[in-house]
């Protein structure tokens, strides 16, 4: 059975380092959270620029698969061989969560992207963006009314 999208890196890695990336993004809440509103939205930035490890991997992989071509085309054709694995590896992280560059990467602190997200809603949360939602009976109350009209 395929491991759930959200939950298929960390259940890869090993529970000391998915603490130690759990452990950063509550210091930076905590952290945040007494800071301004200036730094808090500059955080806020920072967290919409960055990186996670899926959209790692995928750069990495497609550099390292056409430097594979482009010198399998130009110097040997053995260098046909890195886009072979890197392209393995690539399929191997999409079904399982896992590949050889997860466990360097999770180690230097590349959270994915439900990580990333965690650290910005709970920001949010704390510069008060959802203070103003409906309770949750009105919010389903009008998604229903909503969804009658359309199939009228």
């Amino acid at each position: 059975m395929l491991p759930k999208t959200t939950s298929r890196v960390p259940e890869h890695t090993s529970d000391k380092i998915n603490e130690k990336i759990r452990r950063e993004t509550e210091r930076n809440i905590v952290y945040y959270a007494g800071a301004g509103p200036d730094v808090l939205e500059k955080r806020l930035e920072e967290l919409d620029r960055e990186w996670d490890i899926e959209r790692i991997l995928e750069m990495n992989a497609s550099m390292l698969a056409l430097l594979g071509l482009t010198l399998g085309a130009t110097v040997s054709r053995r260098w046909f061989i890195l886009p072979a694995v890197v392209t393995g590896f690539l399929l191997q992280h999409a079904l399982q969560g896992w590949c050889p560059p997860v466990p360097v990467l999770r180690r230097a602190g590349i959270r994915t992207a439900a990580e990333i997200d965690h650290e910005r809603y709970a920001l949010k949360a704390l510069r008060g963006d959802f203070q103003n939602l409906p309770p949750v009976e009105e919010a389903s109350r009008k998604s229903a009314e909503i969804y009658a009209a359309v199939e009228r």
